[in-house]
C-alpha cells in the first residue's frame, strides 16, 4: 500500500509531487538568491546640503545654500557618559568641530521692504535646482528633505530663518 500524502490550503501542488532531490535543489537555489542578496547590498555614502532662508525684512538678513566639501570623523567629536550628569563634551573644542571647506552659494531674503518678494522665493527656487541638477549629475541621489522655521515672535522680534536639509546618498 502506497503512502499517505496530506494535502494543505493554498499549498501548489507541485510541492507534493517533487522529489527530495528536486527540494534540494529549489532549496539551494533559494539559499543563494538570499545570500547573494545580503552580498550585493550597496554601501552608501551620504551628503547633506543646508539652505538658509532669511525671512528679516529689507534684505537685512542672510541667505544661503551651504555645503560642507571637508572630512569630519563624528567619533573624535564624541564623548560617552557613565552617568547622566557627568559629561565630558567640555574636551571637545569648538575649533575642532568647526569645518573651513565649504561650497556658499547666495539666496535672496523671503522678504523686502514691502513684505514677502514672491520672485526672490522663484529665484531662491531656481538657485536650489540647479544645485540639486548638479549633484545629481555627480551621481548623487535626493533621498530626503527635512526642513524647521525658526520664525518672527511678535511685533518686537523682526527675525527668523526658514531652513531645509536635503539629504544625498550615492553608491560608494
Amino acid at each position: 500500500m502506497g503512502a499517505t500524502v496530506m494535502r494543505f490550503r493554498n499549498i501548489p501542488s507541485y510541492f507534493y509531487n517533487t522529489k527530495p532531490y528536486n527540494m534540494k535543489k529549489i532549496l539551494l537555489v533559494f539559499m543563494s538568491v538570499m545570500l547573494l542578496g545580503t552580498i550585493v547590498h550597496a554601501q552608501y555614502e551620504y551628503k547633506i546640503v543646508t539652505s538658509v532662508e532669511s525671512i528679516v525684512p529689507m534684505g537685512i538678513g542672510r541667505s544661503r545654500v551651504i555645503e560642507n566639501t571637508g572630512q569630519v570623523n563624528a567619533e573624535d567629536l564624541t564623548t560617552e557618559r557613565d552617568s547622566g550628569n557627568d559629561s565630558q563634551q567640555g574636551s571637545v573644542k569648538r575649533r575642532d568641530v568647526k569645518v573651513d571647506e565649504l561650497n556658499e552659494t547666495k539666496l535672496l531674503n523671503f522678504y523686502s521692504l514691502t513684505g514677502i518678494n514672491f520672485q526672490n522665493i522663484a529665484s531662491n527656487d531656481a538657485v536650489l535646482t540647479s544645485k540639486i541638477n548638479n549633484l545629481v549629475k555627480q551621481g548623487w541621489e535626493l533621498a530626503y528633505v527635512t526642513s524647521a522655521v525658526e520664525s518672527d515672535a511678535g511685533k518686537s522680534d523682526g527675525v527668523g530663518i526658514f531652513i531645509t536639509r536635503f539629504i544625498f546618498k550615492r553608491k560608494m
